[in-house]
């Protein structure tokens, strides 16, 4: 690995390029290459197998990329492939998402967390163990958000049928106490906007993508993998539609870019 190779960045759709945004705020010198599994999204209704399928075809396609890391920008994805993909690559500094449970928990006055996320992640056995381990003092209520991340994929950010599918999600949430409001996937950052104006002023909202960017820095810090220089333009892939992720570029990411065609 060399100080200016490539930083590999992988999502079953655009919410990764939220976690994206915050590696280049942190990181500015670093280039990126970011590859979303259109073909694939949501892969919230998954099994864990599939998603571990397609995590280790892109690990494998970043590694031929000269990737010197990996981020899973996506928390699904997280669950079910960060445990194998670690093993199958011990030297290669790899940074998972998890819901902020342990920041939730620290914030709330009310004693009461919300957490909105996919089907997946609040099913897996790994968010079961951040309850236990972090939460034993809180009450947490969980809202699986089913159809969020399709009306996001599309660019939809403030439709009247996304104000009514987040309204119907949120509205448990304020009724139970909730004060502080984990956004458990990436995708759901690109809505604060949104929830800001949806939401009483004194809820909390909490994603993890500036805490990935933090690790991320302090591993490749470890390994002296800092890059210092100028960086390349960040490149795109999907297996999706290249059209389409080129299209909605400029509403979620800084600008347009050259996105190719991800056939792994």
């Amino acid at each position: 690995m060399v100080k200016d190779a490539p930083i590999g960045v992988f999502d079953s759709g655009v919410g990764g390029l939220s976690v994206l945004a915050e590696i280049q705020r942190l990181l500015p010198h670093e280039s990126l290459l970011y590859v979303a599994d259109g073909g694939h999204i949501p892969y919230g209704e998954k099994t864990p197998e599939f998603i571990l399928e397609r995590s280790r075809r892109v690990a494998g396609f970043f590694r031929e990329q000269g990737a010197k890391a990996f981020v899973i920008a996506c928390n699904t994805a997280t669950v079910a492939a960060v445990a194998d993909l670690r093993r199958d690559y011990p030297d290669w500094p790899l940074v998972g998402m998890e819901p902020a449970v342990k920041p939730a928990a620290a914030a709330t006055r009310s004693g009461v967390v919300g957490v909105l996320a996919t089907t997946g992640t609040l099913q897996s056995a790994k968010f079961a163990a951040l309850l236990d381990r972090f939460a034993t003092d809180v009450r947490v209520i969980t809202q699986p958000c089913p159809g969020l991340v399709e009306l996001i994929e599309t660019g939809d950010l403030d439709s009247p049928a996304l104000r009514l599918l987040l309204q119907r999600y949120v509205e448990p949430l304020i009724a139970a106490g909730c004060d502080t409001i984990i956004l458990g996937c990436t995708h759901y950052p690109f809505l604060k906007p949104l929830l800001a104006r949806m939401l009483p002023p004194t809820v909390i909202l909490i994603d993890t993508g500036a805490a990935v960017a933090r690790q991320l820095q302090r591993l490749l810090g470890e390994r002296e993998l800092l890059a210092g220089g100028t960086p390349q333009a960040t490149r795109f892939w999907t297996s999706g539609d290249t059209e389409h992720l080129r299209n909605i570029l400029p509403t979620l990411w800084t600008s347009s870019g050259v996105v190719r065609s991800f056939d792994g």
